[in-house]
């Protein structure tokens, strides 16, 4: 550690499992640590000692073969029996896998050493889950009864008739509540059973660290097969997801409103790290937190050459082909600042992301997550720059995805009326690379 204190690794992870803020069990002194330098000095020590009781162990009058009075110096890995040189050549073992116990010992370390390692990283892969995971319940449930609300202002902006099938849609919300929360609650017990058994396995790996040579070869065998068998079938966290239930009426109705968008002005390097941001995005508590940075996609920004002023106007973007994508307006205020896409309040966007093999939607202006189907095809947009309302449309599906309104600023809220709306189209579209 950075004070100059050495600890065994595993010990020192136990000990920080529940710590509030990590630091060196001797001094206290807080430790930012997480990838150690091992002290070659002290692990020269420590073997040194176990050798010399392997040899003093060898030596004794207890490892002696009762058939042949020799020193048993040979290990058999088939029966993980300790056999002097006459045993390990008899009919029985000629035909086993033999080697010196000294080299057993080494190799059983290596092989027990990574095989905490591995229980280690996927017992904090599990909490790291719980932890973030842990809040989805209750966004869900908050997600839902708003996208209640938002429907229905979604029905009045564009004048629809809210029919009988469009009402069961609606209702249908409560009941996909009921069984998604279920899962979730599942999906967490789940993971919470996992860690336990996964922790129950460390600490017995751990125990097998402390014994002598001779008794870790005879032992180690098992709990290795049982560690592996345990680290099978992880649970993978649920990601709640509501069907995209169509609207009747809904293409017909928007393309009263149709309008042709080139995308013309493209946007330098230095506005388009967009997908990187909310990829690094991921919710502890109340707050989006940035946790890593996978790095840059191939990515191509445009804003639309036209500016919209007043009225309602729909267009459609085909994003299918895209790894990541986004779609939405901004007003031209945003043009002129500085800061990312994610902390602007002047973009509303439709932000889509694919991580390995998880995709997720995001809207801006606050950045809140989409629980629903991944749109296909194509997305429209619907602005109502009246109403200040903007609108993402699932064209396959003719399902809403977010129906939002625009805030305006403190400062447009004090000049009123005196302010002028100014909307412009944006895309961008990344490919995977």
């Amino acid at each position: 550690m950075g004070c100059g204190h050495s600890f065994c690794c595993s010990c020192l992870y136990v000990s920080w499992e529940k710590a509030e803020s990590p630091s060196c069990p001797v001094c206290r002194k807080p430790s930012e640590q997480k990838i150690f330098k091992t002290n070659i000095t002290l692990q020269n020590l420590v073997s040194m000692a176990r050798k010399a009781s392997l040899r003093q162990f060898l030596s004794s009058v207890d490892n002696r073969c009762e058939l042949h009075q020799e020193t048993k110096q040979i290990f058999c890995e088939d029966d993980r029996s300790l056999l002097c040189l006459h045993c390990s050549s008899s009919q029985e073992h000629e035909a086993h896998r033999h080697c010196s116990l000294e080299e057993a010992a080494e190799e059983h370390r290596r092989k027990l050493s990574n095989q905490m390692r591995s229980l280690w990283e996927k017992i904090q892969e599990i909490q790291k889950t719980l932890n973030k995971d842990g809040r989805i319940p209750v966004y869900w449930m908050a997600y839902l009864y708003k996208r209640q609300d938002e429907t229905r202002a979604f029905y009045e902006t564009l004048q629809l008739v809210l029919r009988e099938e469009d009402k069961k849609n609606l209702e249908r919300l409560i009941d996909e509540e009921s069984k998604l929360s279920e899962q979730l609650k599942k999906c967490q017990a789940e993971m919470i059973e996992k860690r336990i058994s996964l922790r129950a396995m460390y600490d017995e790996l751990m125990d097998m660290c402390l014994k002598p040579d001779e008794e870790m070869l005879k032992e180690l065998g098992d709990k290795l097969r049982r560690s592996e068998q345990v680290q099978v079938h992880m649970p993978q966290p649920l990601q709640p997801e509501l069907t995209a239930h169509p609207i009747t009426g809904l293409m017909d109705r928007l393309n009263h409103f149709r309008v042709g968008v080139s995308f013309t002005g493209e946007i330098t390097h230095d506005n388009i790290q967009l997908f990187n941001d909310v990829r690094s995005l991921r919710f502890m508590g109340d707050l989006p937190h940035v946790s890593r940075d996978p790095g840059a996609s191939n990515c191509f920004a445009a804003w639309g050459a036209h500016v919209f002023k007043s009225g309602k106007h729909y267009w459609e973007v085909y994003v299918d082909k895209s790894w990541d994508w986004a779609v939405g307006v901004c007003e031209d205020p945003w043009m002129k600042k500085n800061g990312t896409l994610t902390e602007c309040k002047d973009t509303f966007l439709l932000i889509h992301v694919k991580d390995d093999n998880q995709t997720t939607l995001w809207t801006t202006a606050p950045m809140a997550r989409q629980y629903i189907q991944k749109p296909l095809g194509r997305v429209g947009v619907f602005l109502d720059v009246d109403n200040r309302s903007v609108s993402f449309v699932d064209v396959a599906r003719c399902s809403l995805i977010k129906h939002s309104f625009i805030r305006r600023s403190p400062f447009q809220e004090y000049i009123g009326d005196l302010c002028n709306n100014n909307f412009r189209p944006y895309i961008s579209l990344a490919t995977h690379g």
